[in-house]
């Protein structure tokens, strides 16, 4: 969906929320500001002078509409009094609307529930020698640095290769003699 129709999908949440009884701020800005640099977060609720920006993250200009509602929806939470964390308020608030409208909303979400294609950026990426699971990192983690430690779900053997699988060219890390 394009950021243009993300003003409309606020005043839409935003009168969901009041009708189902959840105590939202009424300061909230009408206008979506939309973040080009957040790559690793949906959405944020920045707050000043009792005033509430709603801001969603590029990333969703390629989700549908529902998508944007769900983020939404959680960051407008945050506009509840003692919401500002994802605390017990905000949890029964995020209850609510699950029940009332069918999100999903959850202190986390990750780009495939949302679909929204995962376009970051990995250093490492390591695959089952068994079935083929690929799973990335960005960090030189303890999976990373020591795979012959860690099996994947299926049981097979990781191996530890630099760069992204989308290249042809990928050099293995940790390659031991007689692999």
């Amino acid at each position: 969906m394009e950021a243009s129709g993300w003003d409309g999908l606020l005043a839409r949440v935003i009168a969901q929320a009041l009708a189902a009884g959840i105590p939202i701020s009424e300061a909230i800005a009408p206008q979506v500001a939309v973040n080009t640099r957040a790559k690793t977060r949906f959405g944020a609720c920045r707050s000043s002078g009792g005033r509430h920006q709603i801001e969603l993250s590029a990333l969703l200009e390629g989700a549908g509409e529902w998508a944007v509602c769900q983020v939404l929806a959680h960051e407008i939470l945050h506009t509840c009094p003692g919401c500002a964390n994802h605390g017990a308020r905000w949890q029964k608030w995020a209850g609510r609307m699950n029940q009332v409208y069918g999100y999903r909303i959850s202190r986390t979400d990750s780009f495939a529930a949302l679909g929204v294609e995962d376009t970051r950026p990995v250093r490492y990426v390591l695959v089952c020698q068994g079935c083929g699971t690929q799973i990335r990192r960005m960090k030189r983690s303890a999976l990373v640095e020591h795979p012959e430690r860690y099996r994947c779900r299926c049981g097979g053997r990781l191996k530890v290769y630099a760069g992204q699988l989308q290249t042809t060219h990928l050099r293995p890390q940790h390659e031991k003699k007689g692999e």
